[in-house]
């Protein structure tokens, strides 16, 4: 199996032979060899999220835009897919209007978790048919957070944080003792909040339970109630402490998420590992944030600063390619 290392000397080797940077060449390699191993079209979606480097959530998360990158990535596609998946989440309303748009155009979704799908990323994962998992993969509880004023600047806060606080205050508030205590603390709640939290986790739990009942469960016995089951506890935020806990591949299983391993085929983990590590050093050697690309090499690529956007050299495939200066 290529490792890390033995990817980055691959990298290096080209770049001495040609002089050109083959991050992408290297990269979209491996997802040529994966697509023609499984003879299923494969499209990586993922976030430079694992790396130091202070960037902006909004350039890594799940957004409405990325609805634009799976257009150029899925166009000309259809059947059955494999999608390689690392990502730290993002917002529930861009998750579901990109399910959305994948299930309608795949008829088989195999979602491949290399390193962590986190938050509504792991929702995304239960509306696959399969997913699959190495030792070292991870998933997260999907209970949503909210973005709060705070005095020590924005915090993402957990929505059922939210309303347990809340509780606990009403009742220690009935001391006049402690009420100075609570005050400075209720100040941060707006009129609304508490009904967004409300809302918020409804949501995600609605969401969880129908894309598991819907597809990865669909027509087995007591899907219903199995999806309604590992829907509550994954958006249960009392349950796991913290909504950055990672969830290995046999708590997955234990939750009852329909889970293949990655070692159970020793060609298929170097394939897609490879793709992994490419990738990895493609966010290492280059601007690029995000990256949505399909096995012919049509992509979108998130950068951080402003590039000319050349047509590709001939017989290259084509990218899209979206710029932005944090």
């Amino acid at each position: 199996m290529p490792t890390w290392g033995e990817i980055s000397n691959e990298i290096t080797e080209e770049y001495q032979r040609t002089g050109r940077p083959p991050f992408d060449s290297v990269r979209r390699k491996y997802l040529k060899k994966l697509q023609g191993y499984t003879k299923r079209n494969v499209i990586l979606y993922a976030t430079k999220w694992t790396q130091a480097g202070g960037i902006h959530p909004e350039l890594i998360s799940i957004t409405d835009e990325d609805i634009q990158g799976f257009m150029e990535a899925v166009h000309g596609l259809s059947g059955e897919l494999n999608l390689i998946l690392h990502s730290p989440g993002g917002s529930l309303e861009a998750t579901e209007a990109l399910v959305t748009y994948l299930r309608s155009k795949f008829s088989y979704m195999r979602v491949m978790i290399p390193y962590a799908a986190m938050s509504a990323a792991a929702m995304l994962s239960c509306a696959a048919n399969e997913v699959v998992m190495g030792k070292h993969s991870f998933i997260g509880p999907v209970d949503p957070q909210l973005i709060l004023d705070t005095p020590l600047g924005p915090q993402a806060v957990p929505a059922q944080a939210i309303l347990e606080q809340f509780s606990r205050a009403k009742e220690e508030c009935t001391d006049p003792k402690k009420f100075g205590t609570w005050l400075p603390i209720l100040g941060q709640y707006g009129p609304a909040l508490l009904v967004q939290c409300e809302h918020a986790l409804a949501l995600a739990k609605e969401l969880t339970f129908k894309w598991l009942n819907e597809y990865m469960l669909s027509g087995e016995a007591g899907s219903k109630e199995r999806a309604e089951q590992i829907a509550a506890r994954l958006t249960d935020h009392s349950l796991w402490k913290s909504h950055s806990r990672h969830i290995s591949r046999e708590e997955a299983k234990k939750l009852g998420l329909k889970i293949t391993n990655l070692e159970d085929d020793q060609t298929l983990q170097d394939l897609v590992l490879s793709v992994f590590h490419s990738t990895m050093h493609t966010f290492n050697g280059t601007p690029a944030v995000k990256i949505i690309e399909n096995h012919e090499g049509k992509a979108f690529i998130k950068l951080l600063q402003p590039v000319a956007v050349k047509g590709p050299p001939e017989g290259q495939a084509r990218a899209s390619i979206f710029a932005l200066t944090p």
